[in-house]
């Protein structure tokens, strides 16, 4: 069975050449030059046509990487969680401390192969994240194994048509639900939260245990949103207050549940993970499932 990589091109401002616009688009190719290279052995196909360094992307192309058998990645050895798997997709639970995809060797991307049954489709394709997690995120992280899978999965998260749902450990005294409607980096941005249970800090005055939803999906936009109202989340690194952060105990942000619509049996999904044992150390009487 050929290897391949997919991606789906979104909506883009202006035309680009492939050897532009690919660049970092898949997991194998880590450069302007590897790309090249792709292109020039013809492993490249758009829309199903062999690529050539003159192709351009105009947006909604199908762009597919036949993966070279040698290049296969073998050698990480990397125990994944897997919540949920069939022929098409996966969903497994992301660690913490691990990117999802990306130039490095010990990404979720690499692990997935070990981690997964290979699927008896006939499209079936190497196994890819359809979204994003931070690094110091963990959670629930979505996964096609199928050609059509990738592909529909993509429309999902394009249209809107996922819903994520987050908890987190926050600082500071908050009210008891809200919606956050701050622009970032100049887009817009809308987030929604609801305080399950809140508990008195000697430290930090107040600590939070908050249900968190993304209605749109900018970098770091949760993270970014609640520093933005003065509750920043426990543990992290980058977006917090001065005096109140919290180093060494990773950030307390979990993807905990994921909804939405099976891309081949069209049966209405909804995956759900119990919170990291630290948060359950914080908020014990929590009646969540656990």
């Amino acid at each position: 069975m050929q290897l391949k990589e997919i991606h789906i091109v979104p909506i883009i401002k202006a035309p680009l050449r492939l050897q532009e616009y690919g660049v970092g688009i898949f997991y194998r190719i880590k450069s302007k030059s590897a790309l090249k290279k792709a292109i020039k052995k013809k492993l490249l196909f758009v829309n199903g046509n062999v690529a050539t360094t003159g192709t351009m992307i105009f947006g909604g192309e199908e762009i597919i990487y036949q993966i070279p058998e040698n290049t296969t990645n073998t050698r990480l050895v990397l125990k994944l969680n897997v919540v949920f798997e069939d022929e098409y997709l996966a969903v497994i639970n992301k660690p913490a401390g691990i990117l999802v995809s990306g130039n490095g060797f010990k990404t979720v991307a690499n692990a997935l192969p070990q981690n997964l049954k290979k699927s008896s489709a006939e499209d079936a394709v190497v196994p890819q994240p359809v979204h994003r997690l931070d690094y110091a995120t963990t959670g629930l992280l979505l996964v096609g194994k199928t050609n059509s899978a990738i592909t529909k999965l993509n429309k999902l998260f394009e249209y809107k048509n996922v819903t994520k749902e987050y908890y987190a450990v926050t600082v500071g005294k908050m009210e008891s639900s809200g919606i956050i409607d701050n622009d970032i980096d100049d887009k817009h941005a809308t987030s929604s939260f609801e305080v399950i249970e809140t508990i008195v800090s000697e430290r930090f005055s107040s600590l939070n245990l908050v249900r968190l939803s993304p209605y749109t999906g900018r970098r770091h936009q949760l993270r970014k949103h609640l520093l933005s109202i003065g509750n920043p989340i426990l543990g992290d690194p980058k977006y917090f207050l001065q005096g109140l952060q919290l180093k060494g105990k990773g950030l307390y942000l979990h993807a905990r549940s994921l909804r939405f619509q099976h891309p081949v049996t069209n049966e209405e999904m909804f995956i759900e993970s119990n919170l990291p044992k630290r948060f359950v150390k914080l908020f014990p009487t929590c009646n969540l499932p656990m």
